[in-house]
């Protein structure tokens, strides 16, 4: 059995990376952050590179590729921490090609492909969603709440900004009424999307992590590296243990979704629970490593550390998640809850 990816995804993995390094440096990323924008240019090459409609069927203008090729992309995107809304629009593209009704894949599919005409999804609870993401800058917002969902056009829905510690994402709170059903239960799209964001983590994570080792090798205490100290090797081996484990789980439910469907919902929930636990704990374990000089604004560590955390409560918490699992193994499929 060969656990690589193919030559192709290979090869998006390298365009991803490359292309992310060259166009999202941490000044770049700072500067994003603290004027909360996206820069739409970039968003426009990202778009020029398929990447919004990656999973998206070739005949509504995507790629048609799959869930192994969109974590990773949002790998290197976590790895980048590139203030993008590429997430929000592939969270839209999935609960919408596997929930939405014909008439819905239609009408708002070409648009998410493209990246014209973005979406984004938020967990919802009697038509109010409190944390969505880029809501502000989406024609369409699927709004799930338990086994139903709702599809919305933004103009006709209340957003209005939400703030959060993470300022390198957008976030909004939405208010709808009305709207059209999805077609089906919505466990499927969300469930491929919560497989996505635990990639993300991980690039979070793996950034964080070659953060602390880069420092721990160059920052020298009685003429030597503090990397030498027992005390912060472990807790860098550790970090390594963390990402390379939650790296592991979330590779394993992207492949359930195209090899495994059944599985699917058990290894989505276990990837987003250990990543999401994963990625704060191996932020915070760097700040640690780096001392005082972390603690400050001018240091870009805390940018990962606040991702980490707010990726944590984005479509379910860790204990959730958590919850679902033991559901699944009782053999009963909780939906994911809005608090």
């Amino acid at each position: 059995m060969n656990f690589d990816f193919t030559d192709d995804q290979h090869a998006i993995k390298r365009t991803a990376h490359d292309f992310l390094a060259d166009r999202f440096p941490p000044e770049k990323v700072r500067s994003l952050a603290e004027e909360g924008v996206y820069d739409e240019a970039l968003w426009s090459e990202m778009s020029e590179l398929g990447w919004p409609g990656i999973l998206i069927p070739e005949e509504q203008g995507g790629q048609g590729l799959g869930v192994v090729e969109l974590v990773i992309l949002a790998e290197e995107l976590g790895l980048a921490l590139a203030p993008s809304p590429f997430l929000s629009n592939a969270a839209a593209g999935l609960a919408l090609l596997h929930s939405g009704t014909s008439e819905q894949r239609e009408r708002w599919l070409p648009g998410i492909a493209s990246g014209e005409a973005r979406g984004t999804v938020g967990l919802a609870r009697d038509g109010v969603a409190a944390l969505v993401p880029d809501a502000d800058s989406a024609a369409v917002i699927v709004l799930l709440d338990g086994e139903a969902g709702t599809v919305v056009e933004a103009a006709d829905a209340d957003v209005e900004p939400v703030a959060t510690m993470d300022s390198t994402r957008r976030f909004a709170s939405v208010r709808a009424e009305g709207g059209e059903p999805l077609g089906v239960d919505p466990g499927p799209g969300l469930d491929r999307v919560e497989v996505a964001l635990a990639a993300e983590i991980v690039g979070v994570g793996q950034r964080a992590m070659e953060m602390a080792v880069g420092y721990a090798k160059e920052r020298k205490q009685f003429d030597r590296p503090i990397g030498a100290n027992q005390a912060v090797s472990h807790r860098c081996a550790q970090m390594l243990l963390e990402v390379e484990s939650a790296r592991s789980i979330a590779y394993y439910a992207a492949w359930t979704a195209e090899h495994e469907p059944d599985s699917l919902a058990l290894a989505a929930s276990m990837a987003k629970a250990y990543a999401a636990d994963a990625g704060f704990r191996v932020s915070g374990s760097s700040l640690q490593v780096h001392g005082g000089i972390a603690f400050t604004w001018e240091h870009d560590l805390h940018f990962f550390l606040k991702r980490a955390r707010t990726d944590a409560a984005l479509f379910g918490s860790p204990r959730a998640h958590r919850d679902r699992v033991a559901g699944l193994a009782g053999l009963s499929q909780p939906a994911i809850a809005t608090a």
